[in-house]
C-alpha cells in the first residue's frame, strides 16, 4: 500500500494531494481545493505572486485608457521589469531560473519564479522579501515545491499551439529578447527561460519525480514535528 501511494503521489491519480501545485506550484481553486497543498518549509524555488504588472492588465493589447498598445511597448515594458528583479534578487545568490508567468488566470497572472542553486540562497531571499513593495504593492512571497519547469510549462505554448489561451493552467513563460539574455546571462545563455549554464562538475541531471515526491514527504515530516 505505501509503495503504491508512493507511485502515484501528485498524479491524477492521487485523490489527497492536489498534482496542479505538485507540479505549478499553483493551483486555480487556491484554499478551496479539494486536495491537500503541500507547502515546502525550505526550497531552492520561491514564487512572487501576481508580482509583474503587464500593461494589459484589464484587456489584452489594449491600455486602461483603451487605447491599443504598442507590443514593442509591451515588451520593452516587460524586460525593464525583469531586469530590474533579476538584479535585485541576485543579490541573494545565483540564479539558475527566472520565469515570468504570461498565463491570465487569478492564480497565475504575473507570477514570478525564481529558482536558486542553493536552498540557503532562497531561503535568504525570501526572509528578505517579506513586508517589502515594488511598485507600490506589498510582495507576496513563498517557498514553491517547482524544481524542474519542464514539468511546469506548457509545450504547446512553446510550440505556439496552446488552445487554452491565457487561462491554460500549465505555465505560459513570457521570453525576454536575446540583448537583454546576453547582457544578463552572458554569450552562452542560448538555453530555454533565459537560464544560465550549470558550472562544470555539476551533474546534468534532472531531480525526478520521484525524489521530488521523496522531498515533499521530508518538508512534511519536518513541519509535523514542529508542531
Amino acid at each position: 500500500m505505501a509503495e503504491h501511494l508512493a507511485s502515484i503521489f501528485g498524479t491524477e491519480k492521487d485523490r489527497v494531494n492536489c498534482p496542479f501545485y505538485f507540479k505549478i506550484g499553483a493551483c486555480r481553486h487556491g484554499d478551496r481545493c479539494s486536495r491537500l497543498h503541500n507547502r515546502p518549509t525550505i526550497s531552492p524555488t520561491l514564487v512572487l505572486a501576481n508580482m509583474y504588472q503587464r500593461p494589459d492588465m484589464i484587456t489584452p493589447g489594449v491600455d486602461a485608457q483603451g487605447q491599443p498598445i504598442d507590443p514593442e511597448k509591451m515588451q520593452e515594458h516587460f524586460e525593464d521589469f525583469y531586469e530590474d528583479i533579476y538584479e535585485e534578487l541576485g543579490k541573494f545568490g545565483e540564479i539558475e531560473n527566472l520565469n515570468v508567468c504570461d498565463n491570465l488566470a487569478d492564480h497565475m497572472i504575473g507570477n514570478v519564479y525564481v529558482q536558486f542553486r542553493e536552498e540557503e540562497q532562497a531561503a535568504a531571499a525570501c526572509n528578505a522579501l517579506q513586508g517589502r513593495f515594488y511598485s507600490g504593492r506589498p510582495i507576496i512571497v513563498e517557498y514553491s515545491p517547482v524544481t524542474d519547469f519542464r514539468e511546469a510549462t506548457c509545450r504547446q505554448f512553446e510550440e505556439n499551439s496552446c488552445n487554452r489561451g491565457g487561462y491554460c493552467n500549465f505555465m505560459h513563460v513570457k521570453q525576454i529578447g536575446r540583448d537583454l539574455r546576453r547582457k544578463l546571462y552572458g554569450h552562452s545563455a542560448s538555453r530555454r527561460h533565459g537560464s544560465p549554464p550549470p558550472r562544470r562538475g555539476r551533474s546534468p541531471v534532472r531531480e525526478s519525480s520521484e525524489e521530488r515526491r521523496a522531498k515533499i514527504e521530508q518538508w512534511n515530516r519536518e513541519r509535523e514535528a514542529k508542531q
